[in-house]
């Protein structure tokens, strides 16, 4: 006859499962961290390949080549190489900016809401408010 051995759980039985319950809620906390920081509103301001610059107190000397502010809610701002390289294709929410200290060999720029943003080209700024949406334009290089 087959007897079962009715022992208490040995130390390093009860550590294994408690050290695996503790990685298991430190693996929650760090989802839930993480999938709020995604939420639209609750990042910092987005700059891919670009000089982050700060919104306020922007001398026309430091703006560079060109300077985009999302004064708006939000817009997505495409930037490029002309027939080249992506520089940047993302949304920028309120209060965000990107800078491009220079055009290198030109910039081709593509505003989603051109109402939502305050653009400056070479530290002069640019009325883009009443274009149409997907308004696109062109900064020519230095070479």
């Amino acid at each position: 006859m087959g007897r079962h051995r009715n022992d208490p759980r040995g130390a390093g039985q009860v550590m294994a499962i408690v050290g695996a319950v503790v990685l298991l809620v430190a693996l929650v906390a760090l989802g839930g961290y993480f999938l709020y920081r995604s939420l639209p509103g609750t990042g910092t301001s987005v700059s891919a390949n670009a000089s982050e610059a700060s919104s306020a107190g922007e001398d026309e000397r430091d703006m560079g080549a060109l300077y985009i502010r999302v004064i708006g809610e939000s817009s997505n701002v495409f930037v490029r190489v002309p027939g080249g390289d992506v520089l940047h294709d993302q949304v920028i929410r309120q209060g965000g900016s990107i800078n491009f200290a220079d055009a290198g060999e030109g910039l081709e720029v593509t505003i989603d809401d051109p109402g939502a943003v305050e653009v400056f080209v070479n530290g002069e700024q640019r009325d883009v408010s009443d274009q149409d949406a997907g308004y696109s334009f062109t900064i020519s290089g230095d070479g």
